[in-house]
């Protein structure tokens, strides 16, 4: 009977035991679930302490750390994910791993499992940022340097962050404040409330002493990120979701953030207001203005969003009224955050990101919002940029100077602002590279100091450059998508020329262009065009137009021509097999006539000269009558051609 006793309350016990447990798991999933970070960190880390683990709690530690910016931790918790055996996780997790082992510093890591999203999920942007530039640290270091930075007086041992110019004066946001009776701390990571300071600058243009703002702007909820126009009358300022004060909160109990407008009248913030585009169920923060103030950038994780948030513009109208917001979309927005913009006066776009290539955390970077051909994002280098999170980066694009936040090692709390001065503009202009070597047509040798030419369909130079004695080249080309030609001349050898194409911006690399010895004239009969090297003369369907693209080449004929000035040559015109044979005969006439006149317009006797048309009979290909055929062999058709008759 006292065995039976004893096993009955082992049992009880044991039943007791595993009914706590499940209430702490359930508290613990609560509080994450409800945002509380930092009590679902101290709960689950608990568990684990007694013995507890599973894959959604490994999940839930490594997020709560990583929406905290604690990256080391993030890192381990994750870590301990991937090693549960026979686990499938999502790609998801595998990028945060990824981003908390850049701020490691374990770059080599850190890529291979960039390589695992990329594989995992192979449409994901920032995975594709990643393939695409995989160099990523080198193109940080070359924008580095830049700056001087100086950590500023105003700050506090909590979380100082998001300046914002208010005149001569900085207005940012706090968690200095905890209230003077009851403490008002925040459950996401236990910090107190934020709110909005103001520090003018003192006699030697140095920001020292603080004063809170305005009661009317700063409520029992958390203030944040502000932008103001420039006459300083209309202030545009980030809040939870609130009524008469206090948090309201969405179906999910989560306070969400909105933006606020408020206007100074009689030196007092009044006729506070919401803007129409905020919602209860999705948050919008972040404000900035754009130089001439008609639009609004923000953040947002509103419907329409990639990631977890993305940067949104909005119309101001004339009358103060609201146009429908719009995502700035790819490829600034990623499927990470996007956050914190920026606009200066030159229309130059920063924001911070962690989806982007970057150093770890939370990175600054820039596009040029004028470039409407290509939007390129750099990120803006080290030391703006660390390994931890920088983030609401302001800059005076007529001094030169800015300021920024980060929670980097070093600082006196939380996060920190820092002022800084730029001492070498970023080049924010898109480039293509163009790399190649030109040798020898016969023996192979480089060339050395041969000039390289790339022209635009337009036959305007676009860049210039010589040969290195390996005979190789690097020049920065269009970003533009189009035909562009690339020439090569050097003293002693005739010309020579390739066509290329730029396509989403893409470099174009390897080229290789043979030049051939300069020869006496060439014998009766020689085709010019493949004696140089050069395409033949296209030309567009039905038309018998010089093209602009075909002048180029037509030049090298002519230059061939007055170097040989003893040469006479026959003019061939082609058209492809469309139409019939009649019309094409004449077509071709008219094509060879073209030709003619063009080149008599830039200096050549009409004596030097004949002319035939041929008609559809000497196709280049198999293109004939009732064979389907592409554009491309089409337009191989259509040509003109130079043979040495005299």
């Amino acid at each position: 009977m006292k065995k039976r006793n004893t096993i009955f309350l082992c049992l009880a016990a044991m039943a007791a035991m595993l009914n706590a447990q499940e209430k702490n798991i359930k508290k613990a999933e609560t509080n994450f679930n409800n945002y509380a970070y930092a009590e679902a960190i101290s709960s689950y880390e608990h568990l684990v302490k007694k013995g507890y683990s599973d894959e959604q709690i490994f999940k839930n530690l490594g997020n709560a750390h990583y929406l905290n910016a604690n990256y080391q931790e993030a890192a381990s918790w994750y870590e301990k994910l991937f090693k549960i055996e026979e686990v499938s996780v999502e790609a998801e997790y595998m990028y945060r791993y990824a981003q908390s082992l850049k701020s490691l510093q374990k770059y080599k890591e850190s890529d291979m499992w960039m390589q695992k999203v990329h594989a995992a999920k192979s449409g994901d942007n920032r995975a594709q940022k990643f393939i695409d530039n995989e160099d990523y640290l080198d193109q940080i270091k070359a924008n580095s340097g830049r700056y001087s930075i100086k950590n500023m007086a105003i700050n506090s041992e909590v979380s100082d962050f998001a300046p914002s110019f208010y005149g001569e004066s900085l207005v940012f946001s706090t968690a200095r404040d905890s209230g003077l009776i009851t403490k008002r701390i925040h459950k996401w990571n236990n910090n107190a409330f934020l709110n909005l300071y103001l520090s003018a600058p003192n006699e030697n243009d140095e920001y020292v002493n603080t004063d809170k703002l305005s009661k009317l702007v700063n409520k029992k909820t958390h203030e944040s990120s502000t932008a103001f126009t420039k006459d300083g009358s209309t202030i545009y300022f980030t809040r939870n979701n609130s009524e008469n004060g206090n948090f309201s909160r969405d179906d999910e109990g989560v306070s969400r953030l909105k933006i606020f407008k408020a206007t100074k009248v009689n030196d007092k913030w009044t006729n506070i207001i919401e803007l129409p585009f905020n919602g209860d169920n999705y948050s919008v923060a972040h404000p900035a203005l754009s130089p001439d103030e008609s639009k609004l950038f923000f953040a947002s994780d509103m419907e329409g969003t990639y990631g977890a948030s993305d940067i949104f513009v909005v119309d101001i109208n004339k009358d103060g009224s609201y146009g429908t917001p719009k995502n700035v979309g790819a490829p600034i927005n990623t499927e990470s955050r996007e956050t914190f913009p920026y606009v200066t006066s030159n229309n130059i776009l920063y924001f911070s990101s962690d989806g982007h290539p970057g150093l770890g955390g939370l990175d600054v970077f820039a596009t040029d919002l004028n470039n409407t051909q290509k939007t390129d994002i750099k990120n803006i280098g080290k030391p703006v940029n660390s390994v931890e999170d920088d983030f609401s980066f302001i800059f005076n694009e007529e001094s030169r100077k800015g300021y920024f936040a980060s929670n980097r090692e070093g600082g006196n709390g939380d996060d920190d602002i820092y002022s800084f001065n730029e001492l070498k503009p970023l080049d924010l202009e898109c480039h293509t590279i163009v790399n190649g070597k030109i040798k020898d047509h016969k023996t192979g040798a480089a060339i050395a100091g041969a000039s390289v030419i790339i022209y635009d369909s337009e036959n305007n130079t676009v860049s210039q450059a010589y040969t290195k004695n390996d005979g190789s080249f690097t020049m920065d080309s269009n970003c533009e998508d189009g035909n562009y030609k690339l020439v090569a001349t050097k003293e002693s050898y005739n010309d020579g020329d390739k066509l290329f194409t730029t396509v989403s911006a893409n470099d174009t690399t390897d080229v290789e262009l043979t030049l051939e010895k300069t020869r006496l004239a060439a014998a009766v009969g020689t085709e010019l065009g493949k004696l140089l090297g050069i395409e033949p003369i296209y030309f567009d369907f039905d038309k018998s137009h010089i093209r602009r693209d075909a002048r180029v080449s037509i030049t090298k004929i002519i230059d061939y021509m007055n170097k040989f000035p003893e040469i006479k040559v026959e003019i061939g015109s082609h058209t492809d097999s469309r139409a019939n044979d009649q019309y094409n005969q004449g077509l071709s006439l008219r094509r060879a006539k073209a030709t003619s006149k063009y080149m008599v317009e830039q200096g050549i006797s009409e004596e030097r000269l004949t002319f035939k048309g041929f008609g559809e009979t000497q196709l280049s290909n198999e293109c004939t009558n009732g064979v389907p055929c592409t554009k491309e062999k089409h337009q191989r058709n259509r040509r003109s051609e130079f043979i040495i008759i005299e």
